[in-house]
């Protein structure tokens, strides 16, 4: 069991345009569900602000839905991001999540670290795939703009 996953990647963007993905609405919802996973604009309660709350719905492609909540508890511009989430809703518990973003030579890293309850080895490679999958989104997103 591991307490926490920290997962780094590069983006040829700057440090504003990466902090936008995750405080602005529109591209939290993009890449949070990322190509495969709707998260409808009308689900989404999201005011990137500390001690706000914020939640959304993702649209499982079998049509079932996730709900997720948590709290904003740090948002300091283009460079450190803290939040937390859980698609448990009713259950108190929460993940943190802390984004610090690096301005390098050709754009910005990105180290998320996810920590909290224990993860199994088997919950470990689960998050690494879907946060792989959100980044991979946010450089879709960042390509884009």
């Amino acid at each position: 069991m591991t307490e926490s996953l920290t997962i780094t990647r590069e983006f040829a963007a700057t440090p504003a345009a990466v902090f936008a993905l995750w405080t602005d609405p529109g591209k939290f919802a993009t890449w949070f569900g990322t190509d495969a996973i709707p998260v409808p604009a009308e689900t989404l309660s999201y005011d990137a602000a500390p001690g706000n709350t914020w939640t959304a719905v993702m649209h499982l492609p079998d049509g079932s839905t996730k709900d997720w909540v948590g709290e904003f508890i740090e948002v300091t511009p283009t460079s450190r991001f803290v939040m937390t989430l859980t698609d448990e809703p009713e259950n108190p518990a929460r993940a943190t999540v802390t984004a610090v973003l690096t301005e390098t030579p050709t754009g910005t890293e990105l180290s998320m670290t996810q920590a909290g309850a224990p993860m199994s080895d088997e919950m470990v490679a689960g998050l690494t795939m879907g946060y792989n999958a959100f980044f991979d989104t946010m450089e879709k997103i960042l390509a884009a703009d």
